[in-house]
């Protein structure tokens, strides 16, 4: 599996004050297509994070950190004039704010000519999202060549949308139509109900379905309630989301993202695949981390084995 988009230097509060009251802050690494990548070597899988750092402390702290939680940094490049992205979490009583300084960084510089490397052609799945889509002219030009374009042929294509209004510059209107033909390309999609919403204007699971046509397999995340997956032949599954102790949300998708994509790269049903995705999601949404700390697949195998009445009554964290 190869991710591919942008990872950052994270700074954080040690605790739950307000970013502006802090004196000292954590730093750690952390990006959406990263965060599947570490996800899915911690429930055993390989993986592999394509993307571009600049030749400075905080590039060598990404590399670091990903090549110690076991993902494949090899392909990575180092950009000696461009810096590494950075981001700030800033806790409130409304939930976890953040702030994004990636303008101009080693990552925007992205191109075309990553699809060419052996890596991604060897691979059996690509994920990436349409954070990346925003961050530059010649990264949208990535995006669509391998989701849209099928440059590499071969992998399953996977398409978060992650649709982030500040990287848009708080215009749907712009990103809408381009995230939409990107999620149409893929293989298979992830979007969250409430997102499709702001974006697209669809209210339902359903809704989504019909705006971008039968042809990916679409996952709609519905927060608090459960998700749907819709298939290629029709079938739909719907999973409820399990009872969880939340610390901090940042992280959660990427990782309902990851327990998908190895359901799915184990050969394991949908049903599998959305449980294995609440699953990794609540280890996430437990800790200050954007990635899990603790997966255990015996107990979580034990937990994808239940049944329906078992499963709804589940309690996590």
């Amino acid at each position: 599996m190869v991710c591919v988009g942008e990872t950052m230097a994270v700074l954080s509060p040690w605790d739950s004050r307000p970013l502006a009251h802090q004196s000292a802050l954590a730093l750690a690494v952390g990006g959406a297509e990263s965060n599947v990548a570490c996800a899915l070597v911690a429930l055993g899988h390989s993986a592999a994070w394509l993307g571009r750092v600049g030749d400075d402390p905080l590039g060598q702290r990404v590399l670091d950190d990903l090549s110690a939680r076991g993902v494949d940094v090899s392909a990575v490049e180092t950009d000696p004039l461009r810096p590494t992205g950075v981001y700030f979490k800033d806790p409130g009583p409304d939930g976890t704010g953040t702030y994004y300084y990636r303008r101009d960084s080693a990552a925007a510089a992205m191109g075309t000519h990553l699809a060419d490397l052996v890596l991604l052609h060897r691979a059996r799945a690509l994920h990436l999202s349409g954070i990346t889509a925003a961050l530059s002219d010649t990264c949208a030009d990535l995006v669509t060549h391998i989701v849209s374009r099928r440059a590499v042929p071969g992998p399953v294509i996977s398409f978060d949308v992650n649709y982030r209004p500040a990287l848009w510059r708080h215009r749907p209107a712009d990103a809408a139509p381009v995230l939409r033909e990107l999620a149409r390309g893929a293989d298979l999609v992830f979007v969250g109900r409430d997102e499709a919403e702001r974006l697209w204007g669809t209210r339902t699971a359903q809704d989504v379905r019909d705006l971008l046509g039968p042809g990916p397999v679409l996952v709609v995340k519905d927060a608090g309630r459960g998700a749907m997956a819709y298939g290629a032949d029709g079938e739909e599954t719907f999973v409820p989301t399990p009872a969880a102790r939340v610390v901090e949300p940042v992280g959660a998708g990427d990782a309902f993202a990851a327990g998908y994509l190895a359901a799915l790269l184990e050969g394991r049903t949908p049903t599998h695949g959305l449980r294995l995705g609440h699953l990794v999601a609540a280890a996430t949404l437990g800790t200050r981390e954007d990635v899990p700390t603790d997966l255990i697949r015996d107990t979580l195998d034990r937990h994808l084995a239940l049944d329906d009445a078992a499963w709804s009554a589940l309690r996590l964290n």
